[in-house]
């Protein structure tokens, strides 16, 4: 096929890159902490460490798994924010032959338990303030090693002064009973005691199971092979390294970690580039990420549309100096035109929007990082990258015809965990990823996406799945019918909306709530709740969501 968007590559982009110039991840992280052992890797609430230390610590948590006679393959599950506990758990476990499952810490128990059983995972680490949720649905899984971390672990003599704050007064810790737990700190002083074992790890074998939802809004693990993982470092790497100016970079790293978009941008990619990520663990607290952006000349920052936005409405963002700023990437929803035109207006730096999926490991195109105003694209496919937009009927689109984005390249992950199906569905004969997103490329190879074929709900940059919040709502026994739609909000770029037909008529919107509250992670609870007589349905009676969202359309929107 021909790859039109390369006319439109920066100068210094390559049009490939070599996807087996390591073997594995492991090799990446070998050579950048041999090659900048002395450099800062990551910074979190005061405290630095150092590549030469992140590579002792990672080698003493692997040591420890590998001493409990774990399988090579085996699934790690980390379950935490962004502390300087995570690059040292998911180095440690690639290192010593495992597999990283990472799972969101606000996981409900529901959430959690369904996670831990699909991947099989043997070993979990945790904060603390999530073990009540792990303490509910342990007994129901496989997992046999429990690491409890604290905030303090890593910071050290303030870190006795942070838990009693965060336990004692702030109150963020529920009691939790958890047999036979190991400290955090405790496994890397037994770690220290072992051999950290050589274990061959090969492009094919699975660095991490990163969960995504699907239409059937049961969660999969994407299998992102070592191989998968090392295209797209190399394929960011190339896309970002002409403007790199070969100097060291402070990136901020406000996402979590946990999710594809920092894994990739932040925790890997700056890892590879010998950058120092400084680790914010509550960005919703915006003042408080303000003062932090205050005391460090960065470089580069990666967040969604709706952090971005949050950060030009405190007054205090425009006093910050942003002489050190190179590049700030938005990813995980569209940018919006407005938070984009004032970023560059507050920062003098353009907004630049990339586009990816947890399946695509996950960049899979970018707008150029020397954009010279925010163009509406989701950019151009990056190296090694072929995109194509087909018909309903599996055949390409002519330049400008809308069709679904499919996407094949290196990056495209093996497939999903345990479910052949799925996979089949997802990835044609060709190799091409179906995103399920409704796009068109324009003469220039740019890409803009003005659909999405799935039901899917973003809020501020996380996947909900209408069929898993209808599951949950079902399970309330006064709801007789429900249907979820995403409508739009200013805050998060998208809301749930959920639509109730009563069979209890004493069934309240407060007791939607509460048992939502219980079932559900906070991004995928409906912020707004109706209450109808029916819901329109098709004549083989299946509910119609696309009706209810043109109903939404329809009403008139209210005078600001």
């Amino acid at each position: 096929m021909e790859r039109i968007w390369l006319k439109s590559y920066p100068k210094g982009i390559p049009s490939d890159i070599r996807a087996d110039s390591y073997r594995s991840v492991v090799e990446v992280f070998d050579e950048s902490v041999r090659k900048y052992a002395d450099q800062p890797a990551y910074h979190n609430m005061g405290r630095t460490i150092t590549f030469a230390e992140l590579d002792k610590l990672a080698r003493d948590f692997g040591a420890w798994l590998q001493s409990k006679g774990l399988a090579k393959g085996t699934r790690v599950a980390v379950m935490m924010p962004n502390v300087l506990q995570y690059p040292v758990c998911i180095f440690g476990a690639l290192r010593a032959g495992y597999t990283v499952v990472n799972v969101n810490p606000l996981y409900t128990p529901r959430e959690l338990e369904h996670q831990l059983k699909d991947s099989g995972a043997e070993v979990i680490v945790i904060l603390e303030n999530f073990a009540a949720t792990l303490q509910q649905v342990l007994a129901n899984t496989r997992v046999k090693h429990v690491v409890i971390a604290t905030l303090g672990d890593m910071l050290g003599l303030k870190g006795a002064l942070v838990n009693f704050v965060v336990r004692h007064i702030k109150k963020m810790v529920p009691a939790y009973s958890v047999p036979d737990t190991v400290r955090f700190n405790v496994v890397l002083g037994q770690g220290a005691q072992h051999e950290l074992k050589r274990v061959e790890v090969g492009p094919e074998d699975i660095a991490f199971l990163q969960y995504t939802g699907g239409t059937t809004g049961v969660a999969k693990g994407a299998m992102l092979l070592h191989r998968n993982i090392i295209a797209n470092l190399e394929q960011v790497s190339a896309w970002f390294s002409p403007f790199l100016g070969g100097a060291a970079i402070v990136v901020m790293a406000p996402l979590p970690l946990y999710h594809v978009f920092a894994l990739t941008a932040n925790c890997l990619t700056f890892m590879k580039l010998g950058g120092c990520n400084v680790l914010i663990t509550n960005p919703r607290d915006i003042p408080g990420f303000v003062k932090e952006l205050r005391r460090h000349k960065f470089n580069a920052i990666t967040g969604v549309n709706t952090l971005f936005n949050a950060l030009l409405n405190n007054p205090d963002f425009a006093k910050l100096d942003f002489s050190h700023l190179r590049f700030a990437i938005g990813g995980g929803m569209a940018v919006q035109q407005a938070v984009a035109e004032r970023w560059k207006e507050i920062t003098g730096r353009v907004l630049i929007e990339g586009y990816g999926l947890t399946e695509t490991s996950p960049v899979a195109t970018a707008n150029p990082i020397d954009l010279a105003a925010w163009n509406g694209s989701i950019g151009l496919p990056v190296p090694s990258t072929d995109v194509v937009v087909k018909g309903d009927d599996g055949k390409a689109r002519t330049i400008g015809e809308i069709g679904e984005i499919c996407i094949r390249g290196p990056q495209v992950m093996k497939g999903y965990w345990n479910r052949p199906e799925d996979t089949a569905k997802s990835i044609d004969a060709e190799g091409f990823f179906a995103t399920g997103d409704i796009g068109f490329m324009d003469e220039q190879g740019y890409i803009r996406i003005v659909d999405r074929k799935k039901d899917m709900v973003l809020v501020s940059g996380f996947n909900v799945y209408p069929n898993e919040v209808e599951n949950v709502v079902a399970m309330l026994p006064g709801v007789l019918e429900c249907a979820v739609i995403g409508v739009p909000d200013e805050k998060s770029g998208e809301a749930v909306k959920l639509f109730v037909v009563k069979k209890d008529l004493a069934l309240t919107e407060s007791d939607v709530r509460k048992h939502c509250e219980q079932h559900l992670t906070g991004y995928k609870r409906p912020r707004y709740i109706e209450f109808r007589d029916e819901l329109p349905k098709t004549n083989v009676g299946k509910i119609l969501r696309r009706a209810l969202r043109d109903e939404e359309l329809a009403k008139p929107k209210k005078a600001a």
